[in-house]
């Protein structure tokens, strides 16, 4: 008898063995998961303890294939530097307190999002996608403005002395700066890559913005829980993640204010949304207080 037995615990499947030893075992950034949600402000405090204390781990990290996370706050004193005012994608516009970043190893985005299906539905069937517990509608406590998993599509750095992608989110960086970017549909997103790798990023990087990375969403998957709004346009959509050494309202001025017209006098593409974050601090109710 094993000692596992003896205690009255079942024997581990072979395919936790297995399965490592199949497929791509890369340590280079190939995915992501983007959350973009809005609390309900008579919900904000247990809903952050709820995502930070249990979602943002058994929904995410403790799954095969994602290693690094990081999430981020937009207070009111950072609200009013979004854009563009009649932005498709956050309704009203300051919707959208907090986002949530994950990294997924290259070539694994496909095999880690069947896991999270499986590992979500079984979350809320325990009565543990609400933080008020089972029976609860999680959309009476947040909902969901930009959420979508993204495949990488490359970093563009200030100098050779910041670290490379994968360390990203390990980062004590101070700032966050999302831009989504639609793409016309001629000459359509392989161009509008081309243009803000040679012209837009070069402009945005620089100074305390120390990277940034440039994403493609994907759908998300037909059998996706409800209360997941559908991303659109995400054929045609680029998401950027610049991190900056400072307070985005330092740098905004400089480097951000101004690109919505700047991407629309080219000709190829438009601003759905861009917005200011900096990072929460875990474990804390830090900025629920400042959020509405």
């Amino acid at each position: 008898m094993s000692e596992r037995e003896g205690h009255g615990i079942d024997a581990p499947d072979p395919a936790y063995r297995r399965l490592p030893t199949e497929g791509p075992h890369s340590p280079a950034l190939g995915g992501a998961l983007i959350t973009w949600v809005e609390p309900m402000p008579e919900h904000v405090v247990g809903y952050n303890r709820w995502y930070e204390d249990d979602h943002m781990i058994t929904g995410a990290m403790s799954m095969p294939w994602m290693f690094s996370c990081r999430r981020f706050v937009a207070p009111r004193w950072l609200q009013h530097l979004r854009a563009p005012a009649d932005s498709r994608v956050a309704v009203p516009l300051e919707a959208g307190k907090y986002v949530g970043l994950y990294w997924v190893n290259e070539g694994r985005i496909d095999d880690h999002l069947q896991w999270s299906l499986g590992a979500n539905y079984r979350l809320h069937e325990e009565g543990r996608g609400s933080y008020r517990g089972r029976g609860f509608d999680p959309t009476e406590e947040r909902r969901h403005v930009f959420t979508a998993f993204h495949d990488y599509r490359g970093a563009f750095y200030r100098d050779a002395e910041v670290p490379r992608d994968i360390h990203t989110l390990a980062q004590p960086y101070e700032g966050l700066v999302v831009e989504l970017v639609d793409a016309d549909p001629a000459p359509g997103r392989e161009a509008l890559h081309d243009w803000l790798e040679s012209e837009h990023l070069p402009r945005m990087v620089g100074g305390r913005v120390a990277v940034s990375l440039r994403f493609d969403p994907r759908p998300l998957p037909p059998d996706k829980l409800g209360h997941v709004r559908e991303p659109e346009a995400v054929d045609r959509r680029i998401t950027l993640l610049h991190f900056l050494e400072c307070d985005p309202r330092s740098v905004w001025a400089e480097r951000f204010a101004g690109a919505a017209e700047r991407i629309a006098a080219r000709g190829i593409g438009s601003l759905a949304m861009q917005a200011a974050f900096v990072p929460t601090r875990h474990g804390t109710d830090a900025y629920t207080d400042e959020l509405f």
